[in-house]
């Protein structure tokens, strides 16, 4: 077999592999046969995805009939780090400070700060957060970092980065709603597990894992399994909801129970407290 069939082959098989997993986990059939033909899409390709992708950046990739502008970016992941993401979650062996590692001048302090405060594990999510102002509100990230950073990632995922604010987001009334059953359904017992890599020593299978859809978004959430969770106690509390669009471009958000001010006891959307507020202000409104 030829350097570039088994280059498409690999990474075929990890879209099909997301594909057998989000089905046994309950997901859409939707995001099931998304990843399923993009995988035959890559495996029947024939120019190498490497050489496609240096050439073309992810505008070449989702070009391939099949692919989509979502799975495109995945595959660019794949490709620049070896590793994705997604699949890694599904698993259950994510090891997001590792990943955000490879970002020159990212250490592992750093990567730990980055990821304890921001819940990012993608390089895309990390884009993102150094474009929206995110990564700035990290201790020890200032302008002058953010800026060599966001040109690392340029490079690396060779295409431009994400302007603040371009896509849109599920309401948080969703993600509430969204939060609420998965919350429910994991105490009821109802829920896949999956069973971490990490802070997991004795390999038990106890993290719920939820897929479901509100059109036009699809969602995977899971409880927060970093080492401040552990560290607080809120590993049965602290929400992390990835949703996708009908392209499957990822983006997450955390949602915690408030511990203190006007929204205190309430579940809330972290960085969205403002529209979480008026949520709840509407609410109580119909209600009286």
């Amino acid at each position: 077999m030829t350097t570039t069939g088994t280059e498409n082959l690999r990474v075929a098989e990890q879209l099909r592999e997301a594909s057998r997993l989000l089905e046994s986990q309950g997901a859409s059939t939707y995001r099931v046969h998304a990843y399923q033909r993009a995988a035959d899409a890559v495996a029947a390709l024939p120019r190498d995805v490497r050489r496609l992708y240096e050439a073309e950046g992810v505008r070449g990739l989702d070009a391939i009939p099949g692919v989509g502008l979502g799975i495109a970016s995945a595959i660019s992941e794949m490709l620049v780090s070896g590793r994705w993401p997604l699949l890694e979650r599904l698993r259950g062996e994510a090891r997001p400070e590792e990943l955000l590692q490879m970002i020159p001048g990212v250490g592992p302090g750093l990567a730990h700060r980055i990821h304890e405060r921001l819940h990012v594990d993608t390089l895309e999510g990390l884009e993102e957060a150094a474009s929206d102002g995110r990564l700035e509100t990290v201790p020890g990230v200032g302008s002058r970092r953010v800026a060599g950073i966001r040109a690392s990632l340029e490079s690396m995922l060779r295409r431009s980065p994400r302007q603040a604010g371009a896509a849109s987001l599920p309401p948080v009334a969703t993600l509430l709603e969204v939060d609420r059953e998965y919350r429910e359904r994991a105490s009821a017992g109802t829920l896949r597990l999956i069973a971490p890599r990490r802070f997991n020593p004795s390999g038990e299978a106890w993290l719920p894992i939820l897929h479901t859809s509100r059109p036009p978004w699809h969602f995977t959430v899971l409880y927060s399994n970093t080492a401040l969770a552990h560290q607080l106690k809120r590993t049965r509390d602290w929400v992390v909801v990835f949703f996708y669009d009908g392209d499957h471009v990822e983006r997450q958000c955390t949602i915690v129970t408030e511990t203190r001010g006007e929204l205190q006891g309430e579940r809330v959307v972290r960085g969205r407290e403002a529209e979480c507020r008026a949520h709840y202000a509407d609410a109580e409104q119909t209600v009286q």
